[in-house]
């Protein structure tokens, strides 16, 4: 799945005694009613998030986690986290990805390749 939107928030790494690490983004949906979506960015792919700033378009691949933890009184109960894995920037208009490779337009040769040929063998 993906999520679009402008960057709101980025914090700070966290670390926990395991050596686990985490970091959160929080982003502005773009649709008629915009809505601040936190998503977590876990060990390895905190990097992906170094050169984002807040403001900025961005889209984001994303997986939904569930899990179901029983309290003390014996409630179970239900959370969901939204966990990021791929980043990209996005321009303005919000349509197209930014490319950091220059890509050179491909030549069409608009010639008819059978212009001169007048062995015409087909019978129609």
């Amino acid at each position: 799945m993906e999520l679009q939107g402008t960057v709101k928030f980025i914090g700070a790494i966290q670390t926990y005694q395991s050596g686990f690490q985490k970091r959160e983004i929080v982003i502005l949906t773009e649709e008629q009613y915009p809505q601040p979506i936190s998503i977590e960015f876990l060990s390895d792919k905190i990097s992906l998030l170094d050169n984002v700033q807040s403001g900025e378009s961005v889209k984001i691949g994303i997986n939904i986690r569930g899990r179901e933890w029983t309290n003390p009184q014996g409630e179970t109960k239900y959370f969901n986290s939204i966990n990021g894995w791929r980043l990209e920037k996005v321009n303005k208009a919000g349509s197209q990805p930014q490319n950091t490779q220059t890509n050179s337009a491909p030549v069409y040769n608009n010639e008819n390749p059978f212009a001169g040929d007048d062995d015409d063998d087909l019978p129609f």
